[in-house]
């Protein structure tokens, strides 16, 4: 029986994250579950492009706008389920087993987040957003499982530049179910805003979408807070060089 399940990857200068998010996927490869791979980037400019190739991933091209990068790679993928999964994301051992238990069934699923990071605001900030996800709003770090005709019967990723993850969390109200496995999210963009202020930041974004905001107004603010001064620390150097919850 061919392997059912395509991967997406949506990218944007990720060259640092890919190689740990390609080698957890492997245990999927090894069980026989993963069709391919699927590397949706929006015009990266280091060499993101050239690992997902050496990994042996499709890549496929395009402006950056997450939800349009998504719709982009998902348009692109063969299989019967799709996998959406951050460029940051490392899905723990076991996930592959869990994945196919959840493919017996239709509903979409989630994986409960983790981070790489110990502590009590990591776990705080984990457990809120699994909480979240209970009731039914999971976000894009969470990983996405969705069999195609349910992603078709939705009308897919908007093209949007922001909130594409949650808009697709509404039309799949009712049908999401979490799944038995978790999704360990890197935790730069906390470290490098501040655990609170991150926080903050995304449930207010999450409050102003809900109230009616335009993704594209909410990404404007966005970008404008994203060039406001950082607090110097060495640690975070590398992470300010990628871009903020980057297509991954």
């Amino acid at each position: 029986m061919r392997a059912q399940l395509s991967v997406i990857v949506p990218t944007l200068n990720a060259e640092t994250t890919l190689g740990s998010c390609f080698a957890a996927l492997m245990e999927g490869l090894d069980a026989g579950l993963i069709r391919e791979v699927i590397v949706s980037d929006g015009g990266s400019s280091d060499a993101t492009g050239a690992q997902a190739q050496a990994w042996g991933a499709d890549v496929v091209h395009g402006t950056p706008s997450r939800g349009g990068q998504l719709r982009r790679g998902v348009a692109a993928a063969r299989g019967e389920w799709f996998l959406i999964l951050h460029a940051d994301t490392v899905l723990a051992p076991g996930w592959s087993g869990a994945v196919i238990a959840h493919m017996q069934g239709r509903r979409a699923g989630w994986f409960r987040l983790s981070f790489d990071r110990r502590g009590l605001a990591p776990s705080m900030v984990a457990g809120w957003a699994n909480l979240r996800s209970r009731m039914g709003l999971p976000y894009g770090d969470q990983g996405l499982l969705v069999h195609r005709d349910v992603y078709r019967a939705t009308g897919g990723y908007r093209d949007i530049p922001l909130m594409e993850d949650v808009a697709l969390a509404r039309a799949l109200r009712g049908q999401l179910t979490p799944v038995d496995a978790v999704a360990i999210t890197s935790a730069s963009k906390y470290r490098q805003h501040g655990w609170l202020s991150r926080g903050s930041r995304n449930l207010w974004t999450l409050l102003r979408y809900l109230c009616g905001t335009s993704p594209m107004r909410l990404a404007q603010s966005y970008d404008r807070r994203r060039k406001l001064p950082l607090a110097a620390d060495p640690k975070d150097a590398r992470a300010r060089d990628t871009i903020d919850d980057a297509r991954g």
